[in-house]
């Protein structure tokens, strides 16, 4: 099938002939063009002869890899989105990617799901990074030929630069989600936790700008769990010593996941991620962190996070009725949890509740 030029154009480059066509089949079903090339080279012909608004290229291939034609198209051909899909699982590797303008980092085997949602990102993103673009041209030339126009133009920038924060923030909440599914967890569960970790940063009396990166950030703390094994995240019984071990590595999971990033928001939901089970007095996991040697972002998600475990129902166990939860909490008092953050909690319950009814479970 050959691309009409919409926006919906996606090219696939892999030398792998059978995955050029499953991913073909997926994308079609779900409403996208696209074109298929063996190399980079085919992808440069194809690209001559066509637009395509998003190019999901192999690594390793015959001739230039993947990261050499992410290159030439950055330069080349600016408008179009560039993802790697491969089975290369190297930190480092996906780092250069991202670095060098790829917008999305996929490792095979894929999930169908993980495929639709980075190339539904990457089209938002592209088409939101034109807009704004196009309105960073216009600027220029109206601050050239009509000053007093600027203002307006200001405001019109601004508005794009709020969809993009709310783009990252619904992408950042469609992984998570995909995380949590993946141990009947739900998307609820994730809503409530990030705004309770909203509502206590917000007692702390931290920015508005701090209490919402906080907010979007804890939405991530999970995030390890698609790192986990099925057999162990799923299993309706206690988990034995050697599963439980493995169930813990999330935390580190999770915290590579999201580490490295320029990104202040994804460094903090980095370090809510690898230290969201640590415990004050130093029991927790996975590094035995006490007291402040835990982020203080990961103090305050762990407190979140065990209020809404007790007090949500899951296949396994029923909720914990409030009163009797927060007995608990209060037990938990510098053990568990942080004691300061821990009044500032009980200090907000009467918000906590009208969240927890807000975003309860359908």
């Amino acid at each position: 099938m050959r691309p009409n030029g919409s926006d919906s154009s996606i090219l696939i480059v892999d030398d792998e002939e059978p995955l050029r066509r499953l991913l073909a089949r997926l994308l079609e079903r779900h409403g996208y063009t696209y074109g298929l090339a063996g190399d980079a080279q085919e992808a440069r012909n194809q690209m001559k002869d066509h637009e395509y608004a998003v190019v999901m290229t192999d690594m390793n291939m015959p001739g230039d890899s993947g990261l050499d034609l992410i290159m030439e198209l950055k330069t080349d051909y600016p408008n179009a989105a560039t993802m790697m899909v491969t089975g290369m699982d190297d930190p480092s590797l996906a780092n250069a990617a991202l670095e060098i303008g790829a917008y999305g980092y996929i490792i095979k085997p894929f999930e169908a799901n993980e495929i639709l949602i980075n190339v539904a990102n990457a089209l938002r993103r592209r088409t939101l990074e034109l807009e704004n673009r196009s309105h960073r041209s216009r600027l220029e030339q109206m601050v050239r030929d009509r000053t007093s126009e600027l203002w307006n133009s200001v405001a019109q920038l601004e508005q794009i630069q709020k969809e993009l924060r709310a783009s990252q923030e619904e992408t950042i909440q469609r992984l998570s989600i995909a995380a949590e599914f993946r141990d009947d967890e739900t998307a609820r569960h994730i809503q409530r936790m990030s705004h309770y970790c909203g509502t206590i940063t917000k007692a702390m009396q931290e920015s508005a700008d701090r209490v919402d990166t906080m907010r979007v950030a804890s939405q991530m703390h999970d995030v390890g769990k698609i790192g986990i094994p099925d057999s162990i995240l799923r299993k309706p019984g206690a988990l034995t010593r050697d599963e439980r071990a493995v169930m813990q590595r999330h935390a580190d999971i999770g915290h590579r996941i999201l580490g490295g990033s320029k990104s202040e928001l994804l460094l903090v939901a980095s370090s809510i991620a690898l230290t969201h089970h640590e415990k004050f007095d130093g029991t927790g996991y996975p590094r035995g962190l006490k007291r402040d040697e835990i982020a203080l972002e990961g103090r305050v998600a762990a407190i979140a996070d065990v209020f809404d475990a007790l007090t949500s129902n899951r296949v396994y166990k029923r909720a914990v009725p409030l009163g009797a939860a927060l007995e608990i909490m209060r037990e938990g008092r510098a053990k568990h949890f942080d004691p300061e953050l821990l009044d500032l909690f009980l200090g907000s319950i009467d918000e906590i509740v009208t969240l927890k009814a807000d975003f309860a479970d359908g």
